[in-house]
């Protein structure tokens, strides 16, 4: 007579859909009741104007914890909170609004790196590359090369969402699969490995960026280079493609089970048809290719040698040279000219006027952004001009040592936190926008440098990006499922995407303190691990 447990009734199965269908409408509500990310963060201003004048009229203040002489440094030793409800308050904000919108880091540096990736999209070149990684790869292994594609497909932002999670249900379908089991892995490796790559994207100066303007707060000269966790990015990238790949061919394939065709909206026969590179498009990646190749030895050249001129010209090194804090304009170069070769050969580029309309389209796409990031960028510098983000920083800071809270350790409670603001506020850039100014600061008073802290924070955004309804890309995402299983639910979606969820966040944690804290690995080029090393 066997001991193991009766499988769970009709009564108990229904019981743990409906407990879980609960927690997800509760998310679902607690987001919905969240302004816009444009609205919140003129909110969040306005709220930081009428703190200041309650902190200042109190005469808040805290002692300043950094050494005497040091930059920015209160000459009394005391860090005060300063009111913007006054005269002088209105003049400053008058005075620099548009200071504060032009010069907010991560505006230019996004700016600028998409203007080539945009060419290389528009061309046809990223979504020619996701194609043939896919299609060319055997039928054993195309589940790690549909998760590494989506991984690889960050760096081209949205190119991974719109070209490859449909493209890989197609795939799956074709060999006889489950299709949601292919768009699950894509979807997994596009938006759960978010911040994995082996190739620095859009997101890495936007970030860095955030990142600076938060230390800054603590130390007025800090530089925060997008390539400031590169090297964790890299290594993270085959941790997410094995994990990922492992979910889907353990866990999602064998619960989705085997394929009905009739749940489908429609006949799927003519989207089972997976249409091969063309001939053009062959010939536009091998040219593309030799693009690539001569970018990449010209910037060797000008690395690698003692005399490349992008070193550091006063030390001769790598660290904090041209080349680390001009990656965005190697971004720029990376996309632009392999993009305008491909583009030439297949015909998509005939003229000058057909890449700078590529780049003019791509420009056209970020009037969201643009808006979002003027009324960020005015939190930002209001919370540093009244010194509630130096306040709040020593505050928390003082209470981690009083708990004894200034290990490692500190990183889990972090990392969990982050993940459980990303189900309500999806955006990568509005999450680390609000939360930065707080964390940054405050992690650093502990000894931590800012490329671990936005390491940390990247771990808890990518890994629940896939399970928030607040992602912007997830109704696109139930579109895509929803043409092959008819009426399908937001509830059925996330539960499908919850166990990549959990094995991410569970792997990332492990290798996060392996690399960073066991090894004592760098988490990216002249990336210290720890503030003031």
């Amino acid at each position: 007579m066997s001991d193991d447990p009766p499988p769970p009734g009709p009564v108990e199965r229904s019981q743990r859909r409906g407990a879980f269908t609960r927690f997800l409408d509760t998310v679902e509500w607690l987001g919905n009741l969240l302004p816009h990310p444009v609205t919140l963060f003129a909110l969040l201003a306005l709220a930081v104007l009428l703190l200041s004048g309650l902190m200042g009229a109190l005469g808040v203040a805290v002692p300043d914890p950094r050494p005497e002489g040091a930059a920015g440094r209160a000459e009394d030793g005391m860090i005060r909170a300063i009111s913007l409800l006054n005269g002088d308050g209105l003049r400053m904000i008058v005075l620099n609004l548009v200071d504060n919108f032009t010069g907010f880091v991560p505006l230019g540096t996004v700016l600028v790196a998409l203007l080539g990736v945009g060419v290389a999209e528009r061309s046809g070149l990223l979504g020619a590359v996701i194609r043939g990684m896919v299609l060319r790869a055997p039928t054993h292994v195309v589940t790690v090369a549909v998760v590494f594609g989506g991984v690889v497909s960050n760096t081209a932002s949205e190119m991974g969402y719109v070209v490859l999670v449909p493209l890989a249900a197609v795939v799956f379908y074709s060999l006889g699969r489950h299709p949601l089991a292919g768009l699950a892995a894509a979807f997994a490796g596009v938006s759960g490995g978010y911040s994995a790559n082996l190739l620095l994207g859009t997101v890495d100066p936007l970030l860095a960026g955030i990142t600076q303007e938060a230390a800054r707060l603590i130390d007025p000269d800090y530089v925060v280079d997008a390539s400031a966790n590169w090297y964790f990015m890299i290594v993270s990238t085959f941790m997410i493609t094995a994990v990922g790949a492992w979910v889907t061919i353990r866990i999602v394939e064998p619960k989705l089970g085997q394929y009905d065709p009739s749940l489908a909206e429609a006949d799927l026969d003519e989207e089972s048809r997976l249409e091969p590179l063309s001939r053009e498009e062959k010939r536009g990646l091998a040219w593309a290719g030799v693009a690539v190749l001569i970018v990449s030895v010209l910037l060797a050249l000008s690395v690698v040698p003692e005399w490349g001129v992008l070193r550091n010209p006063d030390t001769g090194e790598v660290r904090h040279s041209p080349f680390l804090r001009g990656i965005v304009a190697l971004i720029f170069v990376f996309f632009l000219i392999p993009g305008i070769a491909y583009g030439w050969v297949t015909g998509e580029f005939r003229s000058d006027r057909d890449v700078i309309n590529a780049m003019a389209q791509t420009m056209s796409t970020l009037g969201l952004y643009i808006t979002l990031v003027f009324f960020a960028a005015q939190f930002v510098a209001f919370f540093g001009w009244t010194n509630l983000g130096a306040i709040t920083a020593v505050t928390g800071a003082e209470a981690l040592e009083t708990i004894g809270l200034t290990g490692p350790l500190v990183f889990v409670l972090f990392i969990l936190m982050c993940c459980f603001v990303n189900l309500m506020l999806g955006s990568a850039s509005a999450q680390w926008a609000v939360t930065a100014p707080i964390f940054v600061p405050m992690l650093m008073l502990i000894g931590y440098s800012p490329e671990v802290i936005q390491a940390a924070y990247r771990i808890g955004d990518s890994s629940t990006n896939i399970i928030t309804p607040m992602m912007s890309y997830f109704g696109l995402i139930l579109a895509f499922a929803s043409r092959y299983i008819r009426n399908l639910g937001i509830g059925t979606l996330i539960a499908t995407m919850l166990p990549y969820s959990i094995a991410f966040l569970t792997g990332w944690i492990l290798l996060f303190y392996t690399w960073v804290f066991l090894l004592g690995m760098p988490v990216g080029p002249a990336a210290p691990t720890y503030y003031g090393n």
